[in-house]
C-alpha cells in the first residue's frame, strides 16, 4: 500500500492507503475525504477533483495531458502544481504523496 496525504484548504489532513493501480481520486473517495467532488468519476471531463501537488512531488507525478490541461480550465485558482486527482495512478514511487484540495472545486 502506497500512503497518500490529502491535506484540506483548512489545514485537516488525512492520511490514506492507496492501492497500486488506483487513482488518487479514487483513493480521496474510498477513503471519504471532504473536497474531492468527482462529479464524472474519473473520466477527465469536470475538473471537480483538483488538488496541487507537493512540490517536490511534481517531477514524479509528472506534468498533465493535452486533455487534463483543457479540463483544468476549469477548475478553481489553478496553479502550476494543480493535478485532476483522477489522473494521477498511484504506483509505489508515490508513496509519501502529498497533495493539497483547493477551497472550490470547478
Amino acid at each position: 500500500m502506497t500512503k497518500i496525504t490529502f491535506v484540506e484548504a483548512n489545514g485537516t489532513v488525512h492520511e490514506t492507503q492507496a492501492e497500486n493501480g488506483a487513482s488518487v481520486m479514487e483513493t480521496a473517495l474510498k477513503n471519504s475525504v471532504p473536497g474531492i467532488v468527482a462529479e464524472c468519476g474519473g473520466a477527465c471531463t469536470c475538473a471537480t477533483c483538483h488538488v496541487y501537488v507537493g512540490g517536490e512531488w511534481t517531477d514524479k507525478v509528472g506534468a498533465p495531458s493535452a486533455m487534463e490541461e483543457d479540463m483544468l480550465d476549469f477548475a478553481f485558482e489553478v496553479k502550476p502544481s494543480s493535478r485532476l486527482s483522477c489522473q494521477i495512478i498511484v504506483s509505489d514511487e508515490f508513496d509519501g504523496l502529498v497533495v493539497n484540495i483547493p477551497e472550490q472545486q470547478g
